[in-house]
């Protein structure tokens, strides 16, 4: 436990009314090994895009539209190439979707060694899997490494309203949680952002410290900080 954080109570009633306790984790970093998706993902995918829309444009005038983020700087780059920004930023997460997830089948990206603590939690509790990640890339990896642990898994959809609904907005929280009926429950993230969607969510923020945020501070306090998955029943029973 985090000297001074409260102790997390998955059976108490939460903003979202009373239901089954649940326990939602976060994908990448959490159960899927590395912090989050290689870069170059999305050159690739604004490639694919450029040749979908028959267009060729100089490496320089690219970086306005390889970076991840719907940003000022894509929306004025794309006036700059004559394209409605919104569409050509769809279609361009949608290759990027599709490549992550060829990548996760490739095997580039694997389970974390501690993940198999999720079949004993099943037993007990409602588990989900709610990640930024694309929706896609979520079904790939539970399809893929054969999770059947998961009452509902959920990533975003593309575009722009699936970027504006990341984490740390509670919109897909909020949607899990209603799928599960669930009143409250924890959320396992490793990152700030999550335990600020876990907040706004009513749900208690449970932070687990990889190889990757070893050293991160955090500003908003978590219910618990945790090194590995397997302490997590533990933790329910403290």
């Amino acid at each position: 436990m985090n000297p001074g954080a409260r102790s997390p109570d998955p059976t108490s009633d939460g903003a979202t009314g009373a239901g089954r306790p649940a326990l939602l984790f976060d994908m990448d970093g959490v159960i899927l090994t590395g912090r989050g998706n290689d870069s170059v993902v999305h050159d690739r995918a604004l490639a694919d895009t450029l040749t979908d829309y028959g267009l060729t444009v100089p490496k320089p005038q690219r970086t306005a539209l390889s970076g991840y983020e719907y940003t000022e700087t894509f929306v004025d780059g794309c006036h700059t190439l004559g394209v409605d920004p919104e569409p050509f930023y769809t279609a361009r997460e949608v290759h990027s979707a599709r490549r992550i997830a060829d990548r996760i089948k490739a095997g580039v990206r694997g389970m974390a060694p501690d993940a198999d603590a999720l079949a004993r939690l099943a037993d007990e509790y409602e588990l989900a899997l709610v990640s930024n990640n694309y929706n896609r890339v979520v079904e790939t990896v539970v399809d893929h490494h054969e999770l059947d642990v998961f009452a509902v898994i959920r990533g975003r959809e593309p575009g722009v309203t699936g970027f504006q609904r990341r984490k740390p907005d509670p919109y897909y929280l909020h949607e899990t949680l209603d799928r599960l009926n669930a009143g409250t429950g924890l959320y396992v993230g490793d990152r700030e952002t999550d335990l600020l969607a876990a907040n706004r969510a009513g749900l208690d923020g449970v932070f687990l410290r990889r190889e990757h945020n070893a050293e991160v501070r955090l500003e908003t306090e978590p219910a618990a900080v945790i090194d590995s998955l397997t302490e997590i029943e533990t933790l329910l029973d403290a």
